[in-house]
């Protein structure tokens, strides 16, 4: 699995989820002129926060980034281009709208995308434990001689007496 730098986007990610939405409130004392805005983005920044977190949460989760605190390039170019749509919905210029259009379906985008990785990345996981499963239990049973040991059996597990306590209770009826 290729990864992109060992840290740089793995943090990036986690760090986004504060500045992108802190990004959409300078952007819109900078570029704004409504306000109509203010109410939009009243909604919007908590919005990219939470869906920001949750995404980074999500891609964190899968077994090979944790491992190796980095991303893989697909998760490079799906992750970074919707943060680049957030970061173009903060200019509020003409084309403000479609940005912020094209950043809510990039976050739809992101969102499938990061579950889709981490089940199927997990399958892969739980396909690759079963698969050392059967090859060790495969190895395990040797044929066994009709009668003989179990075929697991070894002299460590021979190594004691075996007692077996077993209690009879006669009943008396009294007249």
């Amino acid at each position: 699995m290729p990864h992109a730098s060992p840290t740089g986007f793995y943090r990036w990610q986690f760090a986004a989820a504060f500045v992108l939405p802190l990004w959409l409130l300078l952007g819109y004392a900078i570029f704004g002129d409504s306000g109509w805005g203010v109410l939009g983005l009243m909604f919007a920044a908590p919005i990219a926060f939470v869906a920001l977190g949750v995404i980074a949460l999500l891609i964190a989760a899968r077994p090979g980034v944790r491992q190796a605190k980095a991303v893989e390039w697909a998760d490079v170019a799906v992750i970074g281009a919707w943060h680049l749509l957030i970061v173009g919905a903060g200019f509020y210029g003409p084309s403000g709208i479609t940005f912020a259009i094209l950043a809510m379906v990039g976050a739809i985008a992101a969102f499938w995308y990061a579950v889709w990785r981490l089940v199927r990345d997990g399958a892969k996981r739980m396909r690759a434990t079963m698969d050392e499963y059967e090859r060790l239990a495969a190895q395990g049973r040797p044929a066994a001689a009709p009668g003989g040991p179990s075929p697991r059996a070894t002299a460590a597990d021979d190594a004691g007496e075996v007692i077996v306590i077993h209690e009879e209770r006669r009943w008396e009826q009294r007249g």
